[in-house]
């Protein structure tokens, strides 16, 4: 999972914002849901059905690792993705770019807890 989720972090940093920001949203989005599944996943727990990414960002709150702002910028991430994905609303390229570099940092830190976890198993 850490590997399919870094080569679409490298293909989410190759998009041009200025042309698709929705896309380049809905990329980041996807990497750190697969990055917090596989973090779920090292602990034993899937989450399914209609809830399942609220759940998955629901149950990352509780590892002392993330911060409450840090759920919270990825929850807002889901959301902006969602009403994209369901309701056809674009996302702002002003959006992307006050956040783009703060979900990196998430993602980076997502996946070094997951880079432990393994070391450490």
């Amino acid at each position: 999972m850490l590997l399919l989720a870094e080569q679409k972090e490298s293909f989410a940093n190759t998009i041009d914002i200025a042309k698709y920001p929705t896309n380049a949203a809905e990329n980041y989005y996807d990497v750190a849901r697969e990055l917090a599944s596989a973090i779920l996943l090292l602990d034993g727990k899937k989450a399914m059905g209609e809830y399942a990414h609220k759940e998955i960002l629901d149950e990352l709150a509780n590892y002392k690792a993330f911060a409450v702002d840090e759920i919270s910028l990825i929850d807002d991430l889901r959301i902006k993705r969602n009403n994209s994905s369901y309701e056809g609303k674009p996302i702002d390229i002003i959006y992307v770019e006050n956040k783009k570099l703060k979900w990196i940092a998430v993602i980076q830190k997502m996946k070094d807890f997951i880079r432990k976890r393994l070391e450490s198993k």
